[in-house]
């Protein structure tokens, strides 16, 4: 093994994280052609194909490791989030389902039912029955505290009635509605005594074992999509349909047989998210799975990249590899740093996860940390996605267009992971909320009017007061000093700064302009009048901590070639962060023109030092060679010159 393989190895050795025998293990089963995806079905054949994958995957480990041990589970949330992961390199539709099945049914089963509903997580696990995650509707998807179904209970006979009272109520892209679901976890308003009590979640049988709708339920299939062919995301209506009081998963909140309401969590909306806090591990995933996607395309772009030449070297006359060009450095190698950082982001997130989901983190306040950052980094990771796969796409040119190159796959795949498990404008905007009102437990539920309020109050150098990072952070933070023009932004101590003070700015003043705002017009204007404010200071709430996660992600590198490598990724995404935002830093003061001129040119010194490691970063991203099923690097042949 040469000294690439070997620094590659080291590389993904880290960013492999604390479950790595899971990924080694995934690695060499997944790379099985059975778990493949086939562009050229018809979605019908994909969507069978699909649930045959998903009963191999049932067959295995992958499904049992996010349940407990009573329901028969490996009570392994952050394995079962890992494993889920990995099949993103294989087939992104045989992710979405298995995510439906088990992330999404079978975490609202686990997490929000009680004893009464263990006897469908045996099945669910197995796939002895099939469900799907009705939230979505038509008239609302981010907004899940308006949504239109009603789940009316009738204490006569003891159950409830749930109904689809107008169309736009309809539950609309539902995966595995449209065919193979059995059961649906349906959200809907919860009606007692004649009064609402909000959004809960009730177990409703919508097929028979036919397949064919059952009495009061119409199912319909949302048809094809922009990508995901394997997925049967459907459309279902209820027409007053019965199911039992038990049918309510009343972790949360029960009603009786008499129809009086009960809960151990008193505000409402508190128990609402609460409610959703729950079910957090999907949103995680799926910012997994899309960075798992712009890994797989990067590995096929960067290779596509060392092997494809075009135009001649006018001095030695050969034609020049794509990859030696400064351009093509700079469109995929500021990538590859940000998918590193991704990585380590995530694997910190998954810990996180792990020890709330898993009872070894009780602290009060853990669950609420991890929610506002699992938003944050699915927004990150998404728009990551979105944008690599597309410039993959474009640096492998004609053959990146072709299907058999899988690049056009991975991007029609990839492009809905923007909106679901939570639009990333709404996401953003949440994790700016939590900047806002995350310091006081009396201001946590407020509503837009008390939100607005608190805001105005707010001062004081908030990211550094509470941001409660480790040590080794913030020893590097307590090492600042100078201000930036002064200091090497070469150093970690002065790269956090930066990216500290872009934050704390932006929280400060987005506060001050909702309390300049909200003098003069209601809460409503005052927030919609800063929303591109509080927008951006979500954003760089999230770069923050992706950096910390790199930082403290290459501590744990021994080996000294991987571990300057990590370094120099490290730096390009710093540098790369703030190339991208320099107009923002120049316009504030934080930066001159003339260290954003160094700036830009730290960029093309990074991308110049990391070429001749290339494929070391793509190999040390951890897509196994025989899973990138991409038909250009099957052949090198044409690319040689006689």
């Amino acid at each position: 093994m040469g000294t690439g393989s070997s620094t590659a190895d080291h590389l993904r050795a880290a960013l492999d994280g604390p479950w790595r025998d899971i990924r080694e293990q995934a690695r060499k089963e997944l790379a099985d052609e059975r778990f493949a995806g086939d562009p050229t079905l018809d979605y019908k054949a994909a969507r069978a194909r699909v649930l045959e994958q998903m009963r191999e995957l049932a067959a295995r480990d992958y499904a049992k490791r996010g349940f407990g041990l009573e329901a028969g589970g490996l009570a392994d949330p952050g394995g079962a989030v890992t494993a889920l992961e990995m099949v993103a390199y294989a087939d992104l539709s045989l992710w979405v389902k298995s995510g439906v099945q088990w992330g999404l049914f079978g975490g609202a089963v686990e997490n929000l039912g009680t004893e009464r509903h263990r006897e469908y997580l045996k099945k669910l696990i197995t796939l002895d029955l099939l469900g799907c995650f009705a939230m979505t509707e038509s008239g609302h998807g981010s907004d899940v505290a308006s949504l239109e179904t009603t789940a009316t209970y009738d204490p006569d006979t003891q159950e409830f009635v749930i109904h689809t009272p107008t169309p736009s109520a309809r539950k609309d892209y539902i995966g595995g509605a449209a065919e193979h679901a059995r059961m649906a976890a349906v959200f809907a308003q919860l009606i007692t005594q004649g009064e609402s009590k909000g959004v809960h979640c009730f177990l409703v049988p919508i097929r028979d074992e036919q397949g064919a709708d059952l009495p009061g339920v119409t199912t319909s299939d949302d048809g094809l999509k922009g990508g995901l062919l394997g997925v049967d995301n459907g459309r279902i209506v209820f027409d007053h349909v019965r199911v039992p009081r038990e049918a309510l998963l009343n972790r949360y909140a029960d009603v009786a047989p008499d129809g009086s309401y009960s809960s151990p969590i008193e505000n409402p909306s508190r128990r609402f998210f609460t409610t959703l806090g729950t079910l957090v591990r999907g949103r995680i995933s799926v910012g997994g799975a899309a960075a798992a996607g712009a890994r797989v395309a990067l590995s096929i772009a960067v290779r596509y990249a060392l092997q494809r030449r075009q135009f001649s070297d006018p001095d030695s006359g050969e034609e020049v590899v794509l990859m030696d060009y400064r351009m093509h450095q700079r469109r995929l190698l500021p990538l590859v740093a940000k998918s590193y950082a991704y990585a380590f982001a995530q694997n910190d997130l998954v810990r996180r996860m792990h020890l709330v989901q898993s009872g070894q983190d009780l602290d009060p306040g853990a669950q609420r940390a991890l929610e506002k950052r699992a938003a944050g980094l699915k927004v990150a990771q998404t728009r990551h996605a979105t944008r690599a796969i597309q410039e993959c796409r474009e640096a492998c040119g004609g053959a990146g267009y072709l299907t058999e190159n899988r690049l056009v796959t991975l991007k029609a795949d990839t492009d809905v992971f923007t909106t679901f498990e939570g639009d990333n404008v709404v996401l953003t905007q949440l994790v700016a909320k939590e900047l806002l009102t995350a310091y006081s437990d009396e201001v946590r539920d407020l509503d837009t009017m008390g939100w607005v309020r608190f805001a105005a109050t707010m001062a004081g150098d908030v990211v550094r007061k509470r941001s409660g990072v480790r040590q080794l952070i913030q020893t590097l933070r307590d090492r600042g000093g100078e201000s930036v023009d002064e200091a090497d932004i070469s150093r970690r101590d002065v790269q956090l700064s930066l990216f500290a003070d872009r934050e704390d700015y932006l929280v400060r003043t987005a506060a001050h302009r909702l309390r300049a705002r909200a003098e003069e017009t209601g809460p409503f204007e005052a927030f919609n009048n800063a929303q591109d404010h509080i927008l951006a200071a979500g954003s760089a709430h999230i770069d923050r901590l992706v950096l910390e996660a790199f930082i403290e992600g290459i501590g744990d590198i021994e080996d000294p070639e991987a571990r300057q490598l990590a370094e120099d990724l490290c730096d390009l995404f710093v540098f790369t962060v703030l190339e991208e935002n320099s107009a923002w830093f120049i316009m504030h003061r934080f930066m001159s023109v003339e260290r954003a001129k160094a700036v830009r040119r730290g960029v093309n010194e990074l991308v110049d030092r990391l070429r001749p490691h290339a494929l070391t970063l793509v190999e040390g991203m951890g897509v196994p060679e025989e899973m990138l099923n991409a038909a250009l690097l099957h052949d090198a042949s044409v690319y040689q010159r006689s």
